[in-house]
């Protein structure tokens, strides 16, 4: 793996500058040598035109610089695919999930931010954002917004108190969800004190879960399956709440307006409910914090401007901005602080969450995990996993995700 590697420039003239940005690719704050270049920012399709606009003003700041936005070729859940394609062609800038830069950092793809740039995002970011892109100490990519599942829920059918616990919430109502999304239900086994690539979410055999906790959250998902206040919408999740057919979703925050519109008075949002898993002792559900990027390729040709570029658009002032435009929840100290988003209740269940949660691990081999989580949970709901399976299941799981990734 590579290794940030200190250089003490004095007296640089603006071309030693720029040489020094090649190798200190995400140096801006320190960098005196003005960026230029053409360079490509790739983001998810419905967010472009808002992109557009803030590129537009970074545009005016740094006339030498032309950015062409574009849409990531797969969409930004699948960046580190895309860009393993062909580096030198992908874009220079992209966004990108935390739990994909371990993984591309070891590959090559990226290379740590500068000690400058790291300063930076500490300053500007709250904790959760620095750990999320965090990897063997070194920062790997500039954090933008987060994300964390939370409870949307129909005001007319239950009230705050009875969606605090899955109890009440499945006694009184009916909750939507879907069993085969690890992303979302992964975390219960989290919840109930198992460890995922150890506390840290850096060690790879410190996943814990083949024990009795691990068992119970298996038993706990087993008896979903026949629980009336508990419903396999999957895909239809939106529609069944619509519909009427659930009273509660399990969710996060990009659904948030289309939640709103469809509620209207009767639109009532929730961090996660407590569950006892079968200790006989309710524990509040984790999610899976994800915190939203922006990566600068190792291959891009003009270092300087795509790292000003990527801190750019991570400031407070473009988060709030995409905030406004694309629903996504900033980690910006300053932004977090703003009227609108202060007044979001969608916005204050997010951030609540994503504090109480686990953050996603970066490790080379979660594609790995996301492969046989999926599975592993949905099996346990369906009951195709006999409860005498459950250790046999777990072990196989562990071993799994716990091996090289090459």
């Amino acid at each position: 793996m590579k290794s940030w590697k200190k250089i003490v420039v004095a007296g640089a003239s603006v071309l030693a500058l720029a040489t020094v940005a090649s190798i200190d690719s995400q140096s801006v704050s320190a960098a005196k040598a003005k960026p230029k270049g053409n360079i490509t920012l790739w983001v998810d399709t419905n967010n472009v035109p808002s992109y557009k606009k803030l590129v537009k003003k970074f545009e005016k700041k740094y006339p030498k610089v032309k950015v062409k936005v574009s849409t990531s070729p797969s969409g930004s859940a699948s960046a580190k695919t895309d860009l393993a394609k062909d580096p030198s062609k992908a874009a220079d800038v992209f966004k990108a999930p935390n739990d994909q830069l371990g993984a591309m950092f070891s590959a090559g793809y990226i290379n740590p931010l500068s000690p400058s740039a790291k300063k930076w995002v500490k300053k500007n970011d709250v904790k959760l954002a620095g750990k999320a892109v965090t990897w063997k100490g070194q920062y790997l990519a500039y954090p933008q917004d987060e994300q964390a599942n939370i409870i949307y829920y129909n005001k007319s059918k239950l009230n705050a108190t009875q969606v605090k616990t899955w109890k009440s919430l499945t006694a009184t109502g009916v909750i939507g969800t879907d069993f085969t999304n690890a992303y979302n239900w992964y975390p219960a086994f989290l919840s109930n004190g198992t460890y995922l690539y150890g506390k840290n979410g850096e060690k790879l055999k410190g996943t814990k879960v083949n024990n009795a906790k691990g068992v119970q959250v298996m038993t706990w998902l087993a008896a979903q399956k026949s629980n009336k206040g508990v419903r396999q919408s999957g895909a239809a999740l939106l529609s069944d709440l619509e519909a009427g057919k659930t009273s509660a979703i399990l969710d996060g925050p990009w659904d948030g307006k289309s939640v709103k519109k469809m509620l209207g008075d009767d639109f009532g949002v929730s961090i996660l409910p407590k569950i006892d898993f079968g200790s006989g002792k309710e524990k509040q559900m984790k999610a899976f914090a994800g915190v939203g990027t922006l990566a600068v390729n190792a291959k891009s040709k003009h270092q300087l401007a795509a790292a000003t570029l990527a801190q750019y658009l991570s400031n407070h002032k473009s988060q709030v901005a995409l905030y406004k435009g694309t629903n996504a929840i900033p980690v910006s100290k300053k932004a977090q602080k703003n009227k609108a988003i202060k007044a979001d209740p969608v916005a204050k269940a997010v951030i609540k969450q994503a504090n109480r949660s686990t953050v996603m691990p970066k490790m080379d081999q979660m594609a790995s995990f996301w492969n046989l989580a999926a599975p592993l949970i949905d099996n346990a709901y369906k009951g195709k996993t006999p409860a005498s399976q459950y250790k046999t299941q777990l072990a196989s799981f562990e071993k799994g995700i716990s091996g090289s990734s090459k």
